[in-house]
């Protein structure tokens, strides 16, 4: 089976905090981080699969700390885990503070994201940095975790109607 390092499905991107960013408590709106969450794990789902992937979930969002007017972000996404058809992806996000140079943990995020095409073999990863062996090692209690929940909410969907609600 093929395998992939984990560096080689890095995706960083930067971002520079503007006015236009903030909410009305002057910290970058949580709804834009998480579209920018989506973009970027999605091209380090993409770089191993090679193949077309959606986004299944996006799990365990961690706002820590919060990202202010002329803060910059960089944000790291690789895939940290890896199933039959799906793809698991961690994220964080770097705040940095421009005027004196003070960086800081601000988010954390897991994502997954499963393969469209069925019968196809995803490649092993290999933990090839100190943070990634500690990221990766977490794998499959996460899995578990998630199939766990995905149970309780699929029978939570079962009790929810799809009725139009001015029609009862």
């Amino acid at each position: 089976m093929d395998t992939i390092k984990v560096s080689d499905t890095l995706s960083i991107s930067n971002h520079r905090v503007f006015s236009a960013d903030l909410n009305e408590h002057d910290t970058v709106f949580g709804g834009k981080t998480l579209a920018t969450i989506d973009d970027n794990s999605s091209i380090a789902a993409s770089r191993l699969a090679r193949i077309e992937t959606v986004t299944a979930s996006v799990d365990q969002v961690n706002f820590l700390m919060p990202f202010r007017l002329q803060d910059s972000m960089c944000m790291e996404s690789y895939v940290s885990g890896v199933g039959s058809r799906s793809i698991e992806v961690f994220t964080k996000i770097i705040g940095e503070h421009l005027k004196t140079g003070e960086r800081f943990l601000g988010l954390t995020c897991f994502s997954t994201f499963v393969v469209t095409q069925p019968g196809i073999a995803l490649p092993q990863l290999v933990a090839d940095k100190d943070e990634y062996v500690f990221v990766t090692q977490g794998y499959e209690q996460r899995r578990a975790e998630r199939l766990a929940k995905l149970k309780r909410q699929e029978h939570f969907n079962s009790h929810i109607s799809v009725n139009v609600p001015w029609a009862d």
